[in-house]
């Protein structure tokens, strides 16, 4: 047999093993769960619904892991802040202390408000409605996740549970109003995103890189960008990670935030400053000093994603379980510690065995990121949450996560053709066209700071002879010279992904629902 041909077959074999191991692993969780819950309300006639539903919530969790969690640690892997593994452990510990600290014991049985739970005729449909929503949501997050799309794991369940809604009691329980803010939230998310996590790029490029002596600049507005960042994170954990265990007032968690940034700010700036001594004066030096504020980001992100997100997973599941124990169902249902901890296994097994390649897709396959552009992300994904809650927008943290890096993106795009521009005008306005003069001024010009850039092209263009380039050859020049740094391709399906995510799971559900009735029907 030719070597190459063996090398093939080896490799394929390899991930043929790779791939039972990991269907291996999420079947002995879904067949640990469904014999845990077949001890759960025996007494129930719904008894057997419950296990079914107990295993639904565990691979919807499991799906969460996989696809939503990545949002949180994708831009530090794709910055080279943690490796793959680092991050995976790191999510996984935060990830499940935040679903079974901050989760809470309480959760919404109808998601966002989207049915009208009056409109249900009994229990039992209640059940079947849940079942159809779950399953449905989690099957379109596999989907996702296979096509490697990050998509909204909120929108994914509010859609399942508005198809199962409408099969159920028809087209007047659904809330369409509500349902327009959801849509709206496709734009305004990714947008806040990109425009705050842009704004943060910039605002380091102008205070740091853009400086002749970037290290002092370093010294000076690093840790002030830290205390920033322990505000905002501060605030945010205390309004949305741990909203389920007390609730607190924007004005309350800012001035607690506040004490906790201050506290921050003294303790880092010595530190910032040790490490900054030494270091050369370059771009790379000062990414270096963003590698430990980019590790809390993610371990606090995703702590806020366990405590506020797992009700995903595990709040239908909660609901059914409410419904069969109690005969009824009600806007609001207690969650177990089984139910809680289901979820957040799940959420560990799912990151654990399918996490990496969304990890990839969010870390490095959108556009190039660094620890200064994955810190702006990270920024951009607690204030976005903290401004829109305040002002009642309904946003995604996947879209404000894939917003930002978007965002950093095409902020890369303009500066780059900025640039380009100033080298063109360099090049025309140049008396002689001298290649070693040429160079030797653009080698000047690129090491020089922001100010000093604009002081000698401004001298340039007043020492020479030649006329300005006109708008016409502007545009031609830009274009030859045009460099994309985000994958169009990856905006175009992730996009698609977004818009139908809603219509998508509404419609698998819808199916399920009446399947699941008609297989439960005498």
């Amino acid at each position: 047999m030719d070597i190459n041909n063996l090398h093939h077959l080896e490799a394929a074999s390899a991930h043929g093993r790779k791939e039972l191991f990991r269907s291996g692993t999420a079947l002995l969780f879904i067949v640990g769960i469904m014999l845990y819950t077949s001890r759960v309300g025996m007494d129930s006639p719904d008894h057997i619904m419950l296990v079914v539903a107990a295993m639904i919530g565990g691979y919807m969790a499991m799906n969460i892991g996989a696809n939503d969690v990545a949002n949180n640690v994708g831009p530090a892997v794709g910055s080279n802040a943690l490796t793959m593994t680092g991050a995976i452990i790191i999510a996984i510990i935060f990830e499940a202390s935040g679903a079974l600290i901050a989760g809470g014991d309480v959760v919404s049985t109808i998601k966002k408000g989207i049915i009208d739970p009056s409109l249900i005729p009994s229990s039992q449909t209640f059940i079947w409605l849940m079942m159809a929503a779950l399953l449905a949501g989690a099957i379109w997050l596999n989907l996702a996740t296979v096509a490697g799309a990050p998509v909204s794991t909120t929108h994914s369940i509010v859609g399942g549970i508005l198809g199962a809604g409408i099969a159920a009691g028809g087209w007047e329980i659904a809330n369409w109003p509500q349902l327009g803010s959801i849509a709206a939230s496709w734009v305004i998310s990714p947008v806040l995103g990109g425009i705050i996590a842009a704004s943060f790029l910039f605002l380091i490029k102008r205070t740091i890189t853009y400086q002749d002596d970037m290290i002092l600049s370093a010294k000076r507005m690093v840790p002030l960008l830290i205390l920033f960042m322990a505000w905002a994170f501060s605030t945010y954990l205390l309004m949305k990670g741990f909203k389920n265990i007390w609730k607190v007032d924007l004005i309350t968690a800012l001035l607690i935030g506040a004490v906790v940034a201050a506290g921050v700010y003294f303790l880092v700036r010595p530190l910032v400053h040790r490490a900054a001594d030494g270091l050369k004066n370059g771009k790379d030096s000062v990414n270096s000093l963003f590698t430990v504020p980019l590790i809390f980001a993610a371990a606090l992100l995703s702590f806020a994603h366990g405590g506020n997100d797992v009700a995903n997973a595990v709040g239908p599941l909660a609901a059914i379980n409410d419904a069969v124990l109690s005969g009824g169902h009600t806007s609001k249902a207690s969650i177990p510690l089984w139910v809680m901890l289901i979820g957040a296994a799940g959420i560990a097994i799912g990151l654990a065995l399918y996490g990496p390649k969304l990890i990839r897709t969010v870390g490095s396959e959108i556009t190039e990121l660094d620890k200064m552009r994955a810190f702006c992300i990270a920024m951009a994904a607690a204030i976005t949450v903290i401004i829109a809650s305040q002002l009642g927008l309904p946003v995604s943290s996947t879209h404000i996560a894939v917003g930002g890096i978007f965002g950093v993106g095409f902020l890369r795009e303009f500066l780059k053709a900025s640039y380009t521009e100033m080298t063109i005008e360099i090049m025309h306005h140049h008396e002689n066209n001298n290649p070693i003069e040429v160079q030797a001024y653009l080698s000047e010009f690129g090491q020089a700071s922001i100010k000093t850039k604009g002081e000698m092209l401004k001298q340039l263009k007043k020492s020479s002879n030649k006329e300005h380039l006109s708008k016409a050859e502007r545009k031609k020049l830009r274009k030859v010279y045009k460099n994309e740094l985000v994958k169009r391709s990856a905006l175009l399906k992730i996009a698609a992904a977004w818009v139908i995510t809603v219509p998508a799971s509404a419609a698998m559900a819808a199916i399920i629902y009446f399947t699941i009735r008609g297989m439960m029907l005498p």
